[in-house]
């Protein structure tokens, strides 16, 4: 896992940060009891995970693996199982 960079691009972490804010707005709204206050809340969740959705279709996610690639790593871990 250490060689994957899963989820270290800039929609991840953009997506992340709305959501999460996101979240806290909601649980505060909760502890408040102000229903309309916590479903915003839950909506900038939503938008946080349409943000970064929408980023990675722009090319800010992580690239797909091609079939050269998959092959390499399928050799290299049969090689480093070998060993």
């Amino acid at each position: 896992m250490a060689g994957s960079s899963h989820g270290h691009t800039p929609a991840a972490w953009t997506g992340v940060i709305i959501s999460f804010i996101g979240f806290c707005v909601a649980g505060v709204f909760m502890v408040a009891a102000n229903p309309a206050g916590f479903w915003a809340g839950i909506g900038v969740v939503l938008i946080g995970g349409v943000v970064g959705f929408v980023m990675k279709i722009a090319g800010l996610g992580m690239p797909k693996e091609t079939a050269d690639q998959a092959a390499a790593r399928s050799s290299a871990a049969r090689s480093q199982t070998a060993s």
